[in-house]
């Protein structure tokens, strides 16, 4: 089963990208193909709301997100990690989400002619990371993982949160969430 794992850190071997690796592990364990892109690698412009994706369902930037699509459709799961900053996702991995605009509009033009297939067995997973214990600390990315795993015509699967890892390293220094992330890899792809 192909899956597409996009870490939304800037910062390469964090405490989000640390846990992701864990999760992949399950997934691993259950021979899930994975592709592992990190969005910070990538040359995404923002979303410019031009409305070039209402009548045609592709985006007419021109940058790494075009290399992005056909993984995003062709993937049966998707995970998408990130650290929240201010109660949110990244600014990379929130233009990532934004530029699926193109893949709403392709969903929702394919359903105006009955075209569409809902695939239930498309999934999308979030994994993030908090330096902070607040109790809503993680309500925002989740509502912005929820939707745009919709735009991308997958259910959302659920996700991994964990609190409390401030400084660098903090989440390698946690096994027992590191081990709970592997199994919840391995649930992910049931």
């Amino acid at each position: 089963m192909k899956v597409l794992a996009l870490s939304g850190s800037p910062r390469k071997k964090g405490n989000s990208e640390t846990l992701l690796r864990a999760v992949l592990k399950g997934v691993e364990a259950t021979a899930g193909e994975i592709e592992l892109i990190r969005l910070c690698d990538l040359r995404i412009q923002p979303c410019i709301a031009c409305g070039g994706c209402d009548k045609s369902g592709e985006c007419v930037l021109e940058d790494d997100m075009q290399g992005l699509y056909p993984k995003i459709l062709g993937a049966q799961r998707i995970i998408l990690a990130s650290p929240i900053y201010f109660y949110g996702i990244t600014a990379q991995a929130k233009g990532f989400v934004d530029r699926c605009q193109a893949l709403w509009n392709r969903k929702r033009l394919q359903a105006e002619k009955g075209e569409w297939r809902n695939d239930p067995a498309r999934k999308g997973y979030l994994v993030s990371v908090a330096a902070t214990y607040g109790e809503k600390v993680f309500e925002g990315a989740i509502l912005t993982a929820k939707y745009s795993f919709d735009a991308m015509g997958m259910g959302y699967g659920g996700e991994f949160l964990v609190r409390g890892m401030e400084g660098r390293g903090d989440m390698a220094k946690d096994a027992t969430a590191l081990a709970r992330a592997e199994l919840a890899g391995i649930k992910f792809m049931d």
